[in-house]
């Protein structure tokens, strides 16, 4: 027969001592049951596992109460997509796990599903991970479920609860305004932003970054066309900004957008870069080998997961330290053929 435990000497995280206060059992019939062992009776293993329900206590309590403390594994939630970014994210990330001597476990989530990251933390504190890495790139709302070990968030997330989340930059917004910038000190007037669909938070940093550069060069912000990542958005893009004449200077949030927008530029009879010049983003491996080549910036996807990973770590090595000082990304502008001055920039005599 179990035993009540008040309320009031519940600890916030429950451990295994509690079970085996409620449960009746020593603190080692506990372990044996988590642990699988034999020798534990059927009637023992039951009121065990009802306790440990009740509390809450999940089964990484169980794996850190081993003599090392720890299970030297680090969880990842992502979206399951072969986008380039995403993808791109989480190789830099294993590369990194891997590196600082943890074991990976990752659990992808789907885009439309609101309780997906709810899900995905869930299973990963189940398995008993050391700490979790969140890159969920789209905006499903809020994670449901409180978190018991270090989380680092690479970019923007949604809101939980964790004794110590941290916050490591990809400087998506940083890099827009990079890509403008660079238009506007050709001469551009202004610069027309192709955007990804906004419930991603790459593409709301990357418009955001957009704005802040036209707004600091007292510019007019045009009105942004979205698209969905793909260069047939970029393409169906492209035939509407064809259309109008005072286009000069498209920012694209990513490069296959940008090629589709290049194409149907081109099948419109305004020239890349000879009546718009355009910027991409991301600087996928095609991008030099398109025609124009493309003029990109660089996502530093390995700087960002390593910085990451630092951070995490030291939170599981050493909890009872503050975190050391984040490190920026760096910012990487590629030029290549698809930018120039305008084209009243550049034969300045011809409307004489």
């Amino acid at each position: 027969m179990t035993q009540s435990v008040p309320r009031s000497e519940r600890a916030s995280t429950p451990r295994s001592v509690d079970v085996a206060r409620l449960a009746g059992v020593s603190q080692k019939t506990v372990s044996r049951v988590f642990n699988d062992e034999p020798y534990v009776s059927a009637d023992v293993r039951r009121r065990v596992m009802a306790a440990a329900d009740e509390l809450g206590y999940r089964l990484n309590s169980a794996a850190r109460a081993l003599a090392s403390g720890r299970t030297r594994s680090v969880g990842v939630v992502t979206l399951g997509t072969a986008l380039y970014g995403p993808a791109s994210l989480l190789m830099g990330i294993e590369r990194a796990v891997r590196d600082a001597g943890y074991a990976l476990r990752v659990v992808n989530t789907l885009e439309g599903d609101p309780a997906g990251v709810t899900g995905a933390v869930e299973s990963l504190l189940d398995q008993g991970v050391d700490g979790i890495v969140i890159s969920e790139p789209i905006d499903e709302g809020a994670v449901a479920v409180q978190v018991d070990v270090p989380v680092i968030v690479l970019g923007a997330s949604p809101s939980f609860v964790a004794p110590r989340a941290v916050t490591a930059g990809v400087g998506a917004d940083l890099l827009a305004r990079v890509a403008t910038e660079h238009l506007l000190d050709l001469g551009h007037e202004t610069v027309h932003h192709l955007a990804g669909p906004q419930r991603w938070f790459a593409a709301r940093d990357r418009l955001d970054g957009w704005r802040a550069a036209l707004a600091a060069r007292g510019r007019r912000e045009p009105a942004v066309v979205e698209g969905d990542w793909s260069a047939a958005s970029g393409y169906a893009a492209g035939r509407q900004l064809a259309a109008d004449p005072g286009v000069t200077a498209v920012f694209a949030a990513n490069d296959d957008m940008a090629i589709g927008l290049i194409r149907a530029l081109a099948e419109a009879g305004r020239g890349v870069p000879e009546e718009v010049s355009v910027v991409g983003f991301d600087d996928i491996p095609v991008a030099a080998f398109v025609t124009p080549p493309l003029t990109t910036v660089r996502q530093p996807f390995d700087a960002v997961a390593q910085e990451g990973l630092r951070l995490l770590v030291h939170a599981i090595e050493k909890p009872e330290q503050d975190l050391p000082p984040a490190n920026d990304p760096p910012v990487e502008l590629v030029v290549r053929a698809s930018t120039a001055q305008p084209r009243s920039r550049t034969t300045p005599g011809r409307d004489r």
